[in-house]
């Protein structure tokens, strides 16, 4: 799990694809459509040609092909209970209930990989209260470092012989391994919060905003939105009623 995230972080900020130029605010606006529209549409042709789209966007910004294929196929294993549930013995509504996850899942992965996490929170700041707003963008950077200590620590449960014994003995060994690890993000917590004060910390983090600043490639990003809308009003004027 840390592998992947540490994974996504870095293709976030040494991406060299032009979706990695354009702005956050662009692509924070073509997700939601992207979403919308696979939540709303009930069309699977619909839904077929923004999985397509996705798909095309996930590659051309270079991302892992195993972080598309895990991204793509996630959502199947959950939704499969829906589509049994559903099934009525035509092929539209099972089609239609796999792939709406699945464009969600995707461009959500496009999103966080051509996004640096700065870019990316501060303007979801601007519209949450400001201790939720702070609270998450200090949480993902903390989710890296308790995530790394866990595994650390975890290593050296086994090398130390930690885990053998009796099944008691090793839920007792877990236990102590997770309260070290809590009190351990305590104390971190509380020296970076003392740091920040230091440095002249004024109850605003990520106060950056040059994620509202537009590239020439955020055309290319506005050229996708319009083809999704395009898709989807072709699609619903098609589709029998």
């Amino acid at each position: 799990m840390i592998n992947t995230f540490a994974q996504i972080d870095y293709l976030a900020s040494a991406g060299r694809s032009p979706w990695h130029r354009a702005s956050a605010i662009s692509k924070l606006a073509l997700t939601l459509l992207f979403v919308l529209l696979a939540v709303f549409t009930p069309s699977w042709g619909t839904l077929l040609g923004l999985l397509v789209t996705t798909l095309v966007l996930c590659f051309t910004a270079m991302l892992p092909p195993a972080l598309i294929g895990a991204a793509a196929s996630t959502p199947i294993l959950f939704s499969a209970i829906f589509v049994f549930a559903h099934w009525k013995g035509d092929w539209d509504e099972p089609l239609i209930l796999l792939m709406r996850p699945m464009v969600a899942s995707l461009t959500a992965v496009w999103l966080v990989g051509t996004t640096p996490y700065p870019d990316l929170f501060a303007p979801i700041s601007r519209v949450l209260p400001r201790v939720v707003g702070d609270s998450l963008f200090l949480t993902y950077r903390a989710v890296f470092a308790l995530l790394a200590r866990m595994e650390r620590l975890w290593k050296a449960l086994f090398l130390r012989g930690g885990m053998t014994g009796s099944p008691v003995r090793r839920v007792g060994m877990m236990g102590e391994a997770v309260g070290t690890v809590v009190l351990s993000g305590f104390d971190r917590s509380h020296r970076l919060y003392q740091t920040m004060l230091l440095r002249g910390h004024s109850g605003r983090i990520c106060g950056c905003r040059h994620y509202l600043a537009g590239t020439r490639e955020d055309w290319w990003v506005a050229a996708i939105a319009v083809w999704a809308i395009v898709l989807a009003f072709v699609f619903h004027a098609w589709r029998p009623e």
